[in-house]
């Protein structure tokens, strides 16, 4: 996150910029690995995304970023550091509260041309441009890039053979596996799904996705009839087709499942519909899986993939909380991820149990139909405006090339993470007082995240627990939904929700938004509970600041996770694919 721009005094920018990268370079070319930990700050960052790693890690000051390089320089063979023509120019500007000079560099290893982001600072004590942090990316795989690069249109003009396959019949023919079974399966057909596919497809790695839906996008189009996404449109492009620039702000679900369509029959992916994985496990001796695969039809493919990828998102098995009293409720029960229309409740009575961002749409359409709304609050929430939750996607707009604002998105590491969040949890709070005051005033409790880094931060850590303010807030500040606390509660009884004081909530209808199990729950529910307990659990960070078992290899072979927004999928996606076809091209182990 840019904060403002910032002016410094000093050598210009592209002048300091260089000074640091030819030392970069010529550390590395001698693969002196203390003295390129020494163009760091003593508590310097470096993230590496696969260049000189494999994985996707940081490294937290000079003695461990000398540590892993030292494992790896000579592997990487680093050449060509220089700062692109073509690419953001280096410039003054503040990132999570601290000016710098960010520098987007270029550089090659022995596995392929790499990507970089340098934010420098001065040292305190000798007044030296010292490296903050860095973050290191590998683009492609040189001789293996992306197909579309590769093709050649004169040869394909005059490739027409009238009497074989024509383009459907070989998409047909790909699309059954009738003849060859896929190197990698894909469970799970929204945003990561087909980011990592399409990744996948344009490296040549033959990939098949599957999921229980009916239609491809019924992953979106079956949620709750108001659903649209809470943040822009610009940010949220999948990988080589974009969004048409006629596409509204803020995406209406129907809109997405059905660009969700196109993007498959354009992409020229490998998609099942209504089919689901029911089984599954890993043969180490052949390095497969044995997975089954049940169509709605009720017939079974038994297939032998060597990956298996589970894109069922953060949000896969419903939360069924144990509440005193459900079974003896008399009305409609349903889990706000499988809650329609609001149309069927109008004048009738709807309790909403929890206060996330699908209670709060919920509870809104509820009322919107003519429905008589409570909502539950069962632990604090964190409410900020739908414009001042843009904040977070700031270096979308600030007028660079998409693909460098990609490459600042993902060069944040976990401390400048925290940093910038609470930076931005604090304006919003100034610029949302008003309303928080409200709330409060009708007994809403609030909370802002731990450490007060909002809800990015609370996303990322645990997939929910904040809601973007599209008029639900407004309507329980007005007292026009009610809002009571959990604590207050005692049982449901047959009429609806029995309080402490003897008091009954009457209610024909009861949404619980209770969130979902961790992705270790969905591999314990798929596969086997050996898997589940072998890979732990999957999303938050872990140590090292990275979203455990995200994008990277797991303790189980052959099992890999993809989740989160759609920005996200487009980043990670790529780095997900490109260790799927190094693994496959056997570069690395």
């Amino acid at each position: 996150m840019q904060d403002v721009a910032e002016v410094h005094h000093g050598a210009p920018p592209p002048e300091q910029a260089q000074a640091w990268l030819d030392g970069f370079a010529e550390a590395l070319a001698r693969r002196d690995a203390g003295a390129v930990a020494a163009l760091f700050l003593p508590d310097g960052l470096w993230r590496d995304a696969l260049a000189f790693t494999w994985t996707i890690r940081t490294a937290y000051g000079r003695a461990d970023i000398e540590t892993m390089l030292r494992a790896r320089m000579a592997v990487a063979q680093v050449t060509n550091v220089h700062i692109p023509e073509q690419r953001t120019p280096p410039r003054k500007v503040r990132r999570a509260g601290r000016a710098c000079v960010e520098v987007l560099f270029a550089f090659d290893t022995v596995f392929g041309p790499c990507s970089g982001v340098l934010r420098l600072v001065s040292d305190p004590d000798s007044g030296e441009p010292r490296a903050w942090m860095i973050l290191t990316a590998l683009d492609e795989l040189r001789g293996h890039e992306d197909a579309w690069k590769k093709r050649d249109a004169t040869a394909e003009a005059h490739s027409r053979d009238f009497g074989a396959p024509n383009w459907l019949d070989q998409r047909n023919a790909a699309l059954s596996y009738d003849d060859r079974e896929p190197a990698v399966i894909v469970v799970g057909g929204g945003q990561a799904g087909l980011s990592v596919a399409a990744r996948l497809k344009q490296l040549g790695v033959d990939t098949l996705i599957v999921d229980r839906h009916d239609r491809v996008g019924d992953n979106w189009r079956k949620r709750y009839h108001a659903l649209t996404l809470h943040n822009e449109m610009h940010v949220n492009h999948l990988p080589y087709m974009p969004f048409p620039p006629t596409f509204p702000t803020f995406i209406p679900k129907d809109m997405l499942a059905n660009w969700f369509e196109s993007y498959v029959e354009a992409l020229e992916l490998n998609f099942w519909t209504g089919t689901e994985l029911t089984g599954g496990d890993y043969d180490d001796t052949t390095g497969r899986w044995t997975v089954t695969l049940r169509k709605t039809d009720g017939s079974e493919r038994v297939m032998h993939p060597r990956h298996l990828i589970f894109a069922t998102g953060v949000s896969s098995i419903p939360v069924t909380p144990d509440l005193p009293g459900l079974n003896d409720f008399a009305g409609t029960v349903v889990h706000s991820g499988r809650f329609g229309s609001g149309k069927d409740w109008k004048g009738r009575n709807a309790i909403v149990l929890g206060t996330g961002t699908s209670a709060h749409d919920v509870a809104q359409e509820l009322h919107s139909s003519g429905a008589d709304v409570t909502m539950i609050q069962r632990s604090k929430t964190y409410v900020v405006s739908l414009t001042e939750a843009q904040r977070v996607y700031a270096i979308y707009s600030e007028g660079i090339p998409f693909d460098d604002c990609d490459l600042l998105a993902t060069s944040f590491p976990y401390p400048l993470l925290q940093r910038s969040y609470q930076l931005s949890t604090e304006q919003s709070r100034k610029v949302d007082k008003p309303l928080h005051d409200a709330l409060a005033a009708r007994g809403f409790r609030l909370h802002f995240g731990e450490d007060d880094t909002g809800f990015q931060m609370m996303y990322l850590r645990r997939g929910g627990g904040y809601y973007f303010n599209v008029g639900c807030s407004d309507l329980i500040a007005e007292g026009r939904i009610k809002l009571l606390q959990f604590s207050d509660f005692d049982r449901f009884v047959a009429e609806g929700a029995r309080l402490k004081d003897g008091s009954v909530v009457a209610a024909d209808l009861l949404v619980l938004a209770t969130g979902y199990r961790n992705q270790q729950d969905t591999v314990r529910a798929f596969l086997n509970d050996r898997i589940a307990d072998r890979i732990g659990p999957v999303w938050g960070f872990d140590d090292g600041g990275e979203l455990r078992n995200m994008w990277r290899p797991t303790a189980q072979p052959g099992l890999w996770f993809t989740a989160g927004s759609l920005a996200q999928c487009r980043i990670y996606s790529r780095y997900l694919a490109l260790q799927i076809k190094a693994l496959e091209l056997g570069l690395i182990p």
